[in-house]
């Protein structure tokens, strides 16, 4: 008999790469880990596991019972859902994670809504940058996440996830008070802000990663001087003559004294999606959740 909390075990291991860091997020230790993977060896009789100095890799054994374990879990989950519903009825928690942005322009107005046409649901909202936000929803740290697609993101093809896109922002160009590229008011090209210091996100975040592939398309390396992932922070570097930006257009925080210029067709755009669980996409509170913060994007 496969124990389903095992099962549990693999797909961490599968997903974040090393025993610690699985041990991490399943709030384990690492020679409790270690304890239940093979014990889960010996209960399929079979290696999942490659042992290569401090790393392992999944053996073949191992991908074929990861993807029977993927749908056991989903079953299991669903499970849980139907005996808590049933419990309870409509009333219960729902756990969101998003970035600053989304919380502000979406979540927050959301709250209000929801409070109003659902009062049995308890909306509890987790800040997270929006690459971190997946990883929170799929080690089962939220039910619900906003995030932004980028390189990093899981393939749409992924069984594990239900996603919804809420909306779309072109990049904007965010420019010191005197820099001669503001004058006339009119659209920038990228390319007049290749001599110029760059206020950037720090490496990882997925705004980063546009950026720079637009200015590689423009024909230029920025000239990285200052980072921060904060928007207000970036505008307020920018303001003082720290460099130039780009910055998603909602995401320029008001009242700024830096000045915002739009790029030309077709500028990078930020792509803003929620993702659930698809074992969990058709619970109730889920459901409302997202209808109501479609509802907001649609506005937007």
């Amino acid at each position: 008999m496969i124990e389903v909390r095992r099962l549990k075990v693999l797909r961490a291991l599968a997903d974040h790469g090393t025993v610690t860091a699985a041990a991490e997020v399943l709030h384990l230790t690492p020679s409790a880990v270690s304890q239940q993977l093979a014990a889960l060896e010996t209960e399929v009789g079979q290696e999942l596991l490659e042992r290569r100095g401090r790393r392992v890799s999944i053996t073949s054994a191992g991908r074929l019972l990861l993807a029977h374990a993927d749908t056991i879990l989903a079953e299991v989950e669903r499970a849980e859902d139907a005996m808590r519903l049933h419990a309870n009825g409509a009333n219960g928690e729902v756990r969101v994670t998003a970035f600053a942005t989304a919380i502000s322009l979406l979540v927050a107005p959301a709250l209000t809504r929801l409070y109003e046409t659902s009062p049995g649901l308890s909306l509890v909202v987790r800040d997270a940058e929006g690459h971190q936000g997946i990883t929170h929803l799929l080690d089962g740290d939220a039910d619900l996440a906003i995030a932004v697609e980028h390189r990093g993101s899981p393939r749409p093809d992924d069984r594990r996830l239900t996603r919804i896109p809420l909306y779309a922002e072109p990049f904007v160009a965010v420019l010191p008070p005197a820099h001669p590229a503001a004058a006339g008011g009119g659209a920038i090209e990228l390319g007049e802000l290749a001599n110029d210091d760059w206020v950037m996100p720090a490496p990882g975040n997925p705004i980063r990663d546009v950026v720079l592939l637009a200015c590689e398309q423009a024909g230029f390396q920025p000239r990285i001087v200052h980072q921060s992932d904060d928007f207000r922070a970036v505008a307020a570097l920018v303001a003082a003559g720290g460099g130039v930006s780009l910055v998603p257009r909602l995401a320029v925080p008001e009242p700024t004294l830096a000045l915002i210029r739009p790029l030309p067709d077709p500028a990078p755009t930020r792509r803003v999606y929620a993702a659930v669980r698809t074992s969990r996409a058709d619970h109730p509170l889920i459901k409302s959740t997202l209808a109501i913060l479609t509802e907001v994007a649609e506005k937007l």
